[in-house]
């Protein structure tokens, strides 16, 4: 499994393609869920090439299945704020932990920010409803590996079948569009930042911090 602490990553070019952060609310069709909502609207931001391909994703979908978009763009002073305090609630909670251990445990829920997608405008958090409601996928969407019994994992075996089918539905759509999936989160997928180049085999990364 190909953490976001793996410092190899570090070692993949990013040549930005200049493409800019476009609002999701201005494309139709896709659902935009406000609870990460911000007062300037950063949540909804994605790269242009980004929404694209969440517009095929939503088409490669069952009928009756949709995308419930969650967060997309976050600014890398709030991804840092996120990454410390997860950093220090796991320290505090398991004081034999040393700085590596928690480091490596903390990327599994929130990314560093020296390879966080968010950041770039590359990754977008998101669920699937089914007829307009949201559909029961194992966890809710953000549930840490610890408050889930890594339930949260994409793979996760300690979650229902329906649940395991709908992880699949989903993981198909998004797949069809180009999309990666960080394995420790079964919502957070992501097209153009270093962990896709990894799992995409690209010699460079497409989108820098922004």
């Amino acid at each position: 499994m190909l953490l976001l602490s793996d410092p190899r990553l570090l070692k993949i070019p990013v040549v930005d393609t200049g493409e800019p952060l476009v609002d999701l609310a201005d494309v139709p069709d896709l659902t935009i869920d406000d609870r990460k909502a911000d007062p300037e609207g950063a949540w909804r931001r994605v790269r242009q090439g980004v929404a694209e391909r969440l517009l095929t994703a939503r088409r490669a979908l069952p009928d009756g299945f949709d995308l419930l978009f969650i967060e997309g763009y976050r600014p890398m002073g709030l991804q840092e704020s996120y990454f410390t305090e997860h950093l220090e609630h796991l320290m505090a909670a398991d004081p034999t932990l040393d700085a590596q251990a928690a480091y490596i445990q903390a990327s599994q829920y929130i990314s560093p920010v020296e390879v966080a997608p968010h950041p770039c405008g590359a990754a977008v958090d998101l669920t699937l409803t089914e007829n307009g409601l949201e559909v029961d996928m194992g966890t809710p969407v953000n549930q840490s590996p610890e408050d889930s019994a890594g339930a949260c994992y994409m793979a996760a075996e300690n979650i229902s079948p329906g649940a395991r089918r709908s992880r699949q539905i989903l993981a198909e759509a998004m797949h069809t569009a180009g999309f990666v999936n960080y394995e420790p989160e079964w919502w957070h997928w992501s097209y153009g930042d270093r962990i896709w180049a990894a799992r995409a085999v690209s010699p460079s990364a497409l989108y820098a911090p922004l």
